[in-house]
C-alpha cells in the first residue's frame, strides 16, 4: 500500500513538473539547440527522466516553483553541453552544426553566447543599451555619457539596475552563478 502511495506521489509530481514546466523549458532548449525542435524535444525528455529519477529532491518539493524550473533549466543546459561535448571527441559522425573548433570550451562558450543573449533580450532597452556600451564596446562611463546623451551619473546608476536585472534574469532562466 505505501508503495502504491509513492508511486501515486511521483506520478503526481511529474504530471505537475511537466504541466507546469514542460513548455518553457521546450522553448529553452529550442534556443539551446539553434532551433532544432527535435533535439530540444529529446532534451526536455532528458530532463524530466532525470526529474523522475530525483523526485526526492527538495527543489521538487519546495514552495517556490521557480526552483524546480531553475533545476530543469540547469540541468537542460548541461545535457545539450555534454551533447556538444560528445559530438567533438567522435569525428567520424558528422555533424553539421559543430564547428571544427569543436572543443568542449567552444561548445560551452556558444551556449553562454546564446543565454547571454537571450538575458540581455529581457532588459529595458535602457539597460541593454548601457551594458553594450560599457561591456561589449569597453567604452568608459564618459563615451558610455556622450554616445547615449545621457549623464555620467545616470550610467552609472543606470549599469548597476541593469546589472541586476541581468542577473535576475539568468536566474530566470536557471543559470547558476
Amino acid at each position: 500500500m505505501a508503495r502504491e502511495h509513492t508511486e501515486l506521489a511521483e506520478r503526481e509530481l511529474m504530471q505537475t513538473l511537466h504541466d507546469e514546466h514542460a513548455g518553457a523549458l521546450w522553448a529553452f532548449a529550442v534556443r539551446l539547440t539553434g532551433g532544432d525542435r527535435a533535439a530540444a524535444e529529446d532534451v526536455v525528455q532528458e530532463t524530466l527522466l532525470r526529474a523522475w529519477k530525483q523526485t526526492d529532491n527538495p527543489v521538487f518539493t519546495d514552495a517556490q516553483p521557480q526552483a524546480a524550473r531553475s533545476w530543469l533549466y540547469t540541468v537542460a543546459r548541461r545535457i545539450v553541453i555534454d551533447e556538444w561535448r560528445a559530438r567533438s571527441v567522435r569525428p567520424e559522425k558528422l555533424v553539421a552544426d559543430v564547428p571544427e573548433a569543436g572543443s568542449a570550451d567552444h561548445a560551452e562558450r556558444l551556449v553562454e553566447s546564446r543565454l547571454v543573449t537571450d538575458a540581455l533580450a529581457r532588459l529595458t532597452q535602457e539597460h541593454r543599451a548601457v551594458l553594450l556600451e560599457m561591456y561589449y564596446r569597453r567604452s568608459t562611463v564618459k563615451e558610455t555619457a556622450q554616445r547615449l546623451g545621457i549623464a555620467e551619473g545616470t550610467v552609472k546608476s543606470r549599469t548597476h539596475y541593469a546589472l541586476r536585472a541581468f542577473k535576475l534574469a539568468l536566474a530566470e532562466m536557471g543559470v547558476e552563478e
